[in-house]
């Protein structure tokens, strides 16, 4: 007896598998505020109350995944003055906001200040494509300082992943 081997005719199908490649991405606008001449030991800051410079800032997820922004600090440049929690001889504090009771922007009535130090903090925790996130900041310039020129006190937002 002769036993038959069948022989199977092969069908094919096709998997199309797409793939994106994560981009983690933001900008600030418009990334740059003049607080102009303080007197030691006072501050200011860029919401539109009295006082303030009205430089409302930004950020915005330009990126195609949500995002955690968050943001720092650092000692001055130029004129060099030490990042600290309260005002001091050469030493200056940075702070930023994003909640208060303001109708256009929350910051330029009962605004709630937090602390910039020189490791990141979160400034929003998720912030979807294309969602923006506004933030007003506050300087405290020193009670006294051996500098009386220009410093640069820069505030560096980073984008990651929430």
């Amino acid at each position: 007896m002769v036993i038959g081997v069948g022989v199977f005719a092969g069908e094919t199908g096709t998997v199309a598998a797409t793939v994106t490649v994560q981009n983690i991405s933001l900008t600030v606008a418009d990334g740059a505020v003049a607080y102009g001449t303080i007197a030691v030991n006072t501050t200011k800051d860029t919401t539109a109350a009295v006082g303030g410079v009205d430089d409302t800032q930004v950020g915005t997820n330009n990126g195609n995944v949500t995002e955690k922004f968050n943001i720092m600090g650092a000692n001055t440049t130029n004129c060099v003055w030490t990042l600290a929690a309260t005002a001091g001889a050469d030493q200056y504090f940075h702070k930023f906001c994003t909640t208060g009771t303001g109708t256009t922007d929350p910051c330029d009535a009962g605004p709630t200040w937090n602390a910039l130090t020189t490791a990141y903090a979160t400034l929003a925790a998720n912030v979807a494509v294309d969602g923006t996130q506004r933030f007003d900041l506050q300087i405290g310039v020193p009670t006294s300082s051996t500098c009386y020129t220009e410093a640069t006190a820069s505030v560096t937002v980073q984008a990651a992943l929430p």
